[in-house]
């Protein structure tokens, strides 16, 4: 998941994901120049954090994220 800081669509992801049990690697665009470039690829150009992904699947921001968990297809998606 890229993240950037003072973000709490990134802090309510992080959340998100915890309270489903599920472990992310944080990736803080703020840290180096090229990360922001690398989201902006990986992501079809979208520029806004949070950009989450599973393994190559990308799934968007929170409120992706947020619509998989209502719809509960959060957990199918990662078997």
């Amino acid at each position: 998941m890229y993240t950037g800081p003072l973000c709490n669509f990134c802090d309510a992801a992080k959340r998100l994901l915890s309270r489903n049990n599920l472990k992310y690697e944080e990736i803080d665009i703020s840290s180096k120049d090229d990360l922001r470039d690398e989201m902006i690829k990986k992501s079809n150009g979208k520029r806004t954090i949070p950009q989450i992904f599973f393994d190559d699947y990308h799934v968007g921001g929170y409120v992706e994220l947020r619509a998989l968990e209502k719809e509960d297809k959060l957990k199918d998606l990662l078997k």
